[in-house]
């Protein structure tokens, strides 16, 4: 072996020793040289992964600083209009923070940026997730991992925004106390073990900061870890294309042609939110002062990822019940206890549930590695942007204050108009999506079926003029044909008109009309026939006029 080849020393002892005892060299060998897709939406999820990285650094520099506690001070910090103003010990580290750590106030805002970017990456890596398919059998338990982190998610920002204990993060805490005591029975003991006693307490800051950087982030490291294994194992799913099946993953290899991508794609993840904590403003505690009680602001909004909730209890006409009187256990104020777990509850459970719904409904039990076209599923994908309406309404509805005010608009009108709208808008959008899904997918025919305009146009013998139209590239081509059919269970009775067991009963029957509308070939492709030899693709030395 020459110099050039040779092994250092160094590295060859270390590596022999560790291969003889353990199997490394074999274990790294065929993990490095794993092969993963190459398409743009999958890198979507790393935008949530980096994003949880830069959180934990950034995490851990606070919390050198940072002190969760409420106990009052006097504030003697350089920022002059807070001068002797008095105030939580929370609140006055989050000054020193800001004003006074070098570095601080950009880490806090990197910080802050990064958790946004954190539960947005979430949001449309499960959009993508949830388009494609791509939950289906064998990642069932993966897409289930996946809303747990999205739930703890919502929690972690809920407990991080509330740290400071600023006006604006003391408006969030109300609200949260608010929608703990509304809760029947148990409402009472949550509200005090958060609180430590009558809001606001002594004790809600440090429990919060407990939960903010020790539990919620454990839990959330050991999903992600498990999530990322389960992937790993599993394989990665692939988009339909030339030379993918169920059987293969077509792309490059983990070590060098991924890594070197994905250390590039973290660097420039970085780089998005030094730049937005760099030059956007965001949080700015000093502006908002200290949380008292019988303090108030007009125009507050909570970060993005909340704002669903706080739409649905701004439209929530203001009900309860009464069931015995007046007395503390009689009274269910629905106008909190409705829009704080009604809206969440039919989101998260309607994720979670939603793969173990689909293969009853379809009855497909195989194993899916390729990813759909959200175009070749209309229902799934009409349910999803359904779903994504009413999550819009709301958020935008959040906010129906400072649209009244921009806008010159009725308040009053803006609360009616969007409870009309949470309840219209879904299907609205449902129906104009199934539209869109089958309109794509008769394209996709007339392709597969006519070939693509050439611009080229021929005129023909008898005068008249038609474009030429030719195949589809091959990649294309095969990326169209990786459609198939949704799975339909068996309705057909026998030859003696007997129904097959289990769908002889009412739900049987329900599940079969069901998979009977949401399965099966909606626009096959082989429908977009050509418009016979006069659209053919023009050979070499044929006559023809063209026009430009």
């Amino acid at each position: 072996m020459s110099e050039m080849t040779a092994v250092p020393k160094a590295i060859a002892g270390p590596s022999s020793y560790l291969d003889d005892r353990i199997g490394a060299g074999t274990f790294l060998k065929r993990n490095m040289r794993k092969i993963f897709p190459d398409h743009w939406s999958f890198l979507l999820g790393e935008i949530a992964l980096y994003s949880f990285i830069i959180l934990l650094l950034s995490g851990t520099f606070l919390t050198f600083f940072f002190k969760p506690s409420m106990m009052h001070v006097i504030y003697d910090g350089p920022y002059e209009p807070l001068k002797g103003v008095m105030m939580s010990e929370a609140y006055a580290s989050t000054l020193e923070i800001s004003f006074e750590v070098r570095g601080g106030l950009l880490m806090r805002q990197i910080h802050h940026w990064a958790a946004l970017l954190f539960v947005a990456g979430m949001m449309v890596h499960m959009l993508r997730v949830f388009f494609t398919g791509a939950y289906r059998k064998p990642r069932e338990l993966n897409w289930l991992i996946g809303v747990l982190l999205l739930t703890l998610a919502l929690a972690e920002g809920l407990t991080g925004y509330s740290l400071p204990d600023d006006l604006l993060s003391g408006a969030g805490l109300r609200i949260t106390e608010g929608v703990a005591i509304s809760l029947p029975l148990v409402g009472t003991y949550i509200t005090f073990f958060l609180f430590g006693g009558e809001y606001p307490g002594e004790d809600v800051i440090a429990r919060f900061y407990s939960l903010h950087i020790l539990l919620i982030p454990g839990i959330l490291l050991a999903l992600i870890s498990a999530h990322m294994v389960l992937m790993w194992v599993q394989k990665h799913t692939q988009m339909p294309g030339k030379a993918r099946n169920n059987h293969n993953v077509v792309g490059a290899p983990f070590y060098p042609a991924f890594m070197l991508k994905a250390g590039a794609y973290f660097m420039f993840t970085f780089a998005v939110v030094a730049g937005l904590a760099t030059f956007a403003q965001i949080n700015p505690i000093w502006a908002f002062g200290p949380y008292t009680p019988a303090d108030i602001s007009a125009g507050s909004q909570p970060d993005f990822y909340m704002g669903f909730l706080e739409g649905s209890l701004r439209l929530m006409p203001a009900w309860e019940i009464n069931l015995f009187g007046t007395s503390e256990f009689g009274t269910l104020p629905l106008s909190v206890i409705i829009p704080a777990l009604v809206p969440m509850g039919i989101i998260m459970t309607g994720l979670a549930l939603y793969p173990f719904m689909e293969r009853w409904v379809t009855g497909d039990k195989r194993e899916h590695h390729v990813a759909d076209r959200p175009r070749n599923n209309p229902h799934r994908t009409s349910i999803g942007m359904a779903a994504i309406t009413f999550y819009g309404v709301l958020w935008l509805l959040g906010a129906n204050d400072e649209i009244s005010a921009f806008f010159q608009i009725s308040l009053n009108w803006t609360t009616y108009i969007g409870r009309v709208l949470v309840l219209v808008g879904p299907v609205i959008a449902y129906m104009i999506t199934y539209r869109i899904c089958l309109g794509l997918q008769r394209y996709d025919a007339a392709v597969i079926g006519h070939g693509v305009e050439s611009g080229v146009i021929k005129r023909l013998p008898h005068g008249e003029f038609i474009e030429v139209h030719t195949p589809p590239a091959e990649d294309i081509e095969a990326h169209m044909r990786g459609k198939e059919a949704i799975r339909q269970v068996d309705v057909d009775a026998d030859t003696e008109g007997i129904p097959p067991k289990g769908m002889r009963a009412p739900l049987g029957k329900l599940r079969g009309r069901m998979s009977k509308a949401y399965g099966g070939e909606k626009i096959p492709l082989d429908a977009g026939h050509g418009h016979g030899e006069e659209h053919a693709e023009i050979g070499p030395g044929e006559d023809r006029t063209l026009t430009h």
